[in-house]
């Protein structure tokens, strides 16, 4: 598996495996296979309420824990110091852990600056090898890294052909920050996997078009944590470092960007309520496109 360095020098798997809505019962199997299959860096989060089926899985692989790297996140009710370092413990324990690679805040709500101390404080005691933020736009991540010495490691954003983010991507490589793509098929929105040209690239390489996807992120220095339910799939997505797309390709694909959000938008007054009663509600978006 190909590994990224990330700002403070700890190495990541540029690929790797996200559990988002993957229920509990199901979520230790459909791990366990990810593991087997290839996969060494797993993605979870607080809200999607399986960290202990991961916990399960990795405990049951038998990969040394250092071959591992495991992300986490707090949840928007987790913000504040006192709160954000409760919520580590429970995360670490759910998961089975001693430590976490990564530990990123969630959504941009909230006391995210009280957390962002907490974590900078579990950070320098060696809990956490790398911190972070997910959801995190250009101005949001700038004032964070005027008010603190430990710059994320991290911003895990929405990122597709549909959504490209070009402007935003020169922000984070200026303060050295890695972007990683949640849902970088967009659940499959606007039609991705019939996208003609995709499908066109796809034919070119006899691969599918998700590993176009795929593969186009990672060229643009992008980490990417697909997500898959079955096995098939994931031994497809995680097989994308056989073949390179052209510069033309590249060029052509970044005139599939339609400058908007399909999933997320934090600016949208319907987004903020919906992520504010995401665990009674988890309503996947109520952005229209």
């Amino acid at each position: 598996m190909q590994r990224i360095k990330l700002n403070n020098g700890i190495e990541m798997p540029i690929l790797g495996f996200g559990v988002f809505q993957i229920d509990d019962k199901t979520c230790q199997g459909v791990v366990e296979d990810a593991l087997s299959a290839g996969y060494r860096l797993i993605d979870t989060a607080s809200s999607y309420k399986n960290e202990k089926a991961v916990g399960f899985a990795i405990k049951n692989s038998g990969i040394k824990r250092e071959d591992l790297f495991v992300t986490t996140k707090a949840f928007i009710q987790e913000m504040g110091y006192e709160k954000t370092k409760t919520a580590f413990e429970n995360s670490l324990k759910n998961l089975g852990l001693d430590y976490l690679d990564l530990y990123l805040i969630h959504m941009p709500f909230g006391d995210y600056y009280g957390s962002y101390r907490a974590m900078v404080e579990l950070y320098n005691e060696g809990k956490i090898k790398s911190i972070g933020v997910s959801n995190f736009m250009s101005d949001r991540i700038m004032d964070l890294c005027y008010n603190f010495d430990v710059i994320p490691a991290v911003n895990q954003i929405e990122l597709h052909p549909y959504y490209q983010r070009e402007k935003e991507l020169e922000i984070l490589r200026e303060y050295n920050i890695l972007p990683q793509a949640w849902a970088p098929f967009a659940e499959g929105m606007n039609g991705m996997f019939t996208n003609p040209l995709l499908t066109q690239i796809a034919h070119n390489y006899n691969k599918s078009v998700a590993q176009i996807v795929l593969r186009w992120n990672i060229q643009r220095g992008v980490a990417v944590i697909p997500k898959s339910t079955h096995k098939e799939r994931m031994i497809e997505n995680i097989n994308i470092f056989d073949f390179e797309l052209t510069q033309e390709e590249m060029t052509k694909i970044a005139t599939l960007d339609l400058a908007k959000p399909q999933m997320l938008d934090t600016r949208v007054v319907s987004e903020v309520r919906r992520l504010y009663n995401y665990l009674e509600n988890p309503v996947l978006t109520s952005l229209e496109n």
